[in-house]
């Protein structure tokens, strides 16, 4: 699904926010200096920030005035939220109920979501059991179960080594193209966009600009981006 974002306006006390763009379908990066707006654009994506203004659509329809939970949307931060007294599978399987009363075809498909992200046999463990990789895969793993076209991660690998990291990014690649679903990486590693993103989205100065090729953008950056490089 693409993403349309028409004349959008975000005016907070000491911060604003324009965005005239549209995300096309496949994966676009975020980058952009600390507090230039780029986790902002995505909790207006997904309904959690009220607009001074404009238009927001997902695929044909017109979101805007969606509630967050009938959003095609699935947004994961940094923090991976997991309760430290349910196992593995329990927090996973709240992607598919909240009540986690699951049916035996839903419960399959918790089994599932693990074995993507290579939890298979994780699913007694609890999250303090588990290192700082695994636990986000636990939180992709509940993402997928959400089954929405378009996820978006707000930087959550940052705290990972480079290894991890990759490996991870790699993981949630893999998965996109499998689902066919529009992927939304914020981060602040140019590395990240080159690695798995099309295009990328700079935000910079309360304006995020049209997304650009990935690699022409980061080789030939405007001066804002350049700053942010140290370039």
């Amino acid at each position: 699904m693409d993403i349309k974002l028409e004349n959008l306006l975000v005016e907070q006390t000491d911060f604003s926010l324009r965005a005239d763009l549209v995300i096309k379908h496949g994966t676009t990066a975020i980058i952009g200096p600390s507090g230039g707006g780029k986790s902002t654009l995505l909790l207006a994506i997904a309904g959690f920030v009220d607009l001074s203004g404009g238009d927001i659509s997902i695929g044909d329809e017109v979101v805007t005035n969606t509630p967050p939970a009938q959003r095609p949307v699935t947004l994961l931060f940094q923090e991976n939220n997991l309760f430290p007294h349910m196992t593995v599978f329990q927090n996973t399987g709240l992607g598919v109920r909240p009540d986690l009363k699951l049916s035996k075809a839903q419960i399959d498909q918790v089994a599932d979501a693990l074995d993507k992200v290579g939890l298979a046999d994780m699913g007694t463990r609890h999250p303090s059991e588990l290192s700082g990789g695994q636990r986000q895969r636990v939180a992709l793993a509940r993402a997928l179960l959400r089954d929405r076209p378009v996820l978006m991660l707000d930087e959550p690998f940052a705290a990972l080594g480079p290894a991890l990291r990759h490996e991870m990014l790699d993981l949630v690649a893999r998965i996109r193209q499998e689902q066919g679903s529009t992927l939304l990486l914020v981060t602040h590693n140019p590395d990240d966009a080159l690695r798995i993103a099309e295009h990328t989205v700079l935000i910079a100065d309360g304006v995020a600009m049209e997304p650009q090729p990935t690699a022409a953008l980061l080789n030939n950056p405007p001066p804002a981006l350049a700053a942010y490089l140290g370039k």
